[in-house]
Parts: C-alpha cells; structure tokens; sequence
C-alpha cells in the first residue's frame, strides 16, 4: 500500500500542475472544431497508442467524431485522415521524440488548416517551441526502478484526455441516448436496455 500512496501521490501533483488556460484552451479548440464539422484526431507511438485509441473509443461512443493516427503510420499513408478544420492532439513525453517533431513539420509544411496541440511533459523541448498550443505536465518520477519506463506518463495522459472527453460531453450536451445507439452490446448495452433510454432528439 505504501507504494499505491506513492504513486497517487506523484499522479495527484502532476495532475495539479497543469494549468487552467492550457486545459481550458485545448477543450475549447476541441468544441469549436466539432461544432464546426471537424474531428479530433490523437497521435502518439509506443505505450501511447492505447492511450489514444482508449479517448478516441470514448469519444467515438458518444458520437464524438475522432480518430487514431498512429505516429510512425502517419508518413505511410495515414496524414490523409488530417481534413482542414481538423484538430490534431500529438502525445510525447520528452516533446523531442524524432517521429512526432516529422509529423508536426509535415502538418505545417503541407499547409493543412488544422489546429496542433501537443500533450507533453518538458517546457523545454522541441515541439514545446514549435506547437504554441500545448497541454503541459511536470512529473516528478515514472514509478519504477530507473525513472524511464513510460508508467506514470502513460496513466497521466489518459487521465488528462479522458477528463477532456467528458468535459466535452458535458460542453456539447450528449444525451445517453447517443451512447444506447452507438453500445448496443455487452453490459453496457444490456443496462442501457433495461432502463429504456430514449432516443437523442
């Protein structure tokens, strides 16, 4: 238990370490581009992937348009989910992996109107300086042995996208129906049955 109160510990205070106007400007881009007709799209590589396809399951659920690009696959084809008035999150911790810092040149060297936001975890970095719009958090330590196996990085920023989810469905007003239309299936869809939800208007 000692270690649990460890770990919460460094989650709690890089949670608070991020701030207000960095949130609150990433979940109001995100409502102005979905209002708009645009999608969220989420890229990251190696232990972020599940991240990002976890939030974009989430989001998709509720009727929220967004999508997976991973990172590396970007270059090989998948930039063409990137449709002008899209907003595209790139997650990566020390902002100076070498495949994120491509893609957000390719982004801006292609002059597709979308908007950029970076999820990281360094004020000093690469893509800290070339994306403006940034969400950023100071983590104390990873959690194991040696501070580097991505532990505690990874459970921040699902933490920090799937508070962003809700926000927006509290901001765009999803009713439960959507989610009964869209999860049929398995538990969810059984209880969802059960309580006879009626369908969004």
């Amino acid at each position: 238990m000692k270690r649990f109160d460890a770990t919460m510990r460094l989650l709690g205070d890089a949670l608070d370490s991020v701030r207000d106007d960095e949130f609150e400007g990433l979940k109001a881009d995100a409502l102005a581009t979905i209002a708009a007709g645009g999608k969220l799209i989420f890229s990251g590589l190696g232990k972020n992937v599940p991240i990002c396809e976890k939030v974009v399951g989430t989001l998709n659920s509720v009727g929220i348009q967004a999508a997976f690009m991973h990172t590396n696959s970007a270059v090989h084809g998948d930039l063409g989910m990137v449709r002008d008035g899209d907003l595209v999150v790139v997650l990566s911790k020390s902002g100076e992996t070498c495949e994120s810092v491509h893609l957000v040149d390719l982004l801006k060297a292609q002059g597709r109107r979308c908007s950029i936001w970076l999820l990281s975890f360094s004020r000093e970095s690469t893509l800290y300086r070339e994306v403006p719009q940034r969400v950023i958090l100071e983590l104390e330590h990873e959690g194991d042995a040696w501070d580097i196996l991505p532990n505690n990085s990874t459970v921040l920023n699902l933490l920090v996208l799937q508070h962003l989810a809700m926000e927006l469905v509290e901001g765009l007003g999803v009713e439960i129906g959507t989610l009964h239309l869209n999860h049929p299936g398995g538990a969810i869809g059984a209880r969802l049955d059960s309580a006879r939800i009626p369908e969004p208007r």
